[in-house]
């Protein structure tokens, strides 16, 4: 494993499973929502973010953490492992809600500087409704894009747990 991309709904697990994954087999670890926000919660905009993504997955090495549907042709290409948390909703949304409450008024290390915590109604919507309208367009870009990798699709903490045991 040298290119891994983690996809699936915010409180999935995405972040943390990157970051082991980047200890374990040494490899440079990018969390994209670094990239898309900037300080004050103000959005790069794809003219600007593709092409930084672009540079990223040319590289030989990395582990790319994020969604990002409208990137998802630039980087299922190039990973040789492509991980799909998909976690029930109801565990995605009170881990959501948890890391928010606990981490409320301060930024996180996978997101970016001057982008503090907050309790955000349109962002609980989304993880509430992210199975609903992603499911389908992820085994899409998956057929479409990533037949060549090898595709995990962890559906619990357990699965997770189990998937880094076995490495």
């Amino acid at each position: 494993m040298r290119r891994i991309l983690l996809i699936g709904s915010p409180g999935s697990g995405k972040s943390t499973l990157a970051r082991a994954l980047g200890a374990r087999f040494n490899l440079p670890v990018t969390h994209l929502d670094r990239l898309w926000w900037q300080p004050g919660w103000v959005e790069l905009g794809p003219e600007k973010f593709r092409p930084l993504v672009a540079e990223i997955v040319a590289r030989d090495k990395w582990v790319i953490d994020g969604n990002y549907s409208n990137t998802w042709d630039l980087r299922m290409p190039r990973a040789d492992t492509i991980v799909w948390m998909d976690l029930p909703r109801r565990v995605c949304m009170w881990r959501v809600f948890r890391r928010a409450v606990t981490h409320l008024g301060r930024v996180r290390s996978d997101v970016a500087p001057g982008c503090p915590e907050r309790l955000d109604i349109e962002f609980f919507r989304y993880v509430w409704n992210f199975k609903a309208s992603h499911d389908e367009r992820i085994m899409e870009a998956l057929r479409r894009h990533g037949r060549h990798a090898r595709i995990i699709r962890l559906r619990s903490k357990t699965a997770m747990k189990n998937f880094l045991e076995g490495l």
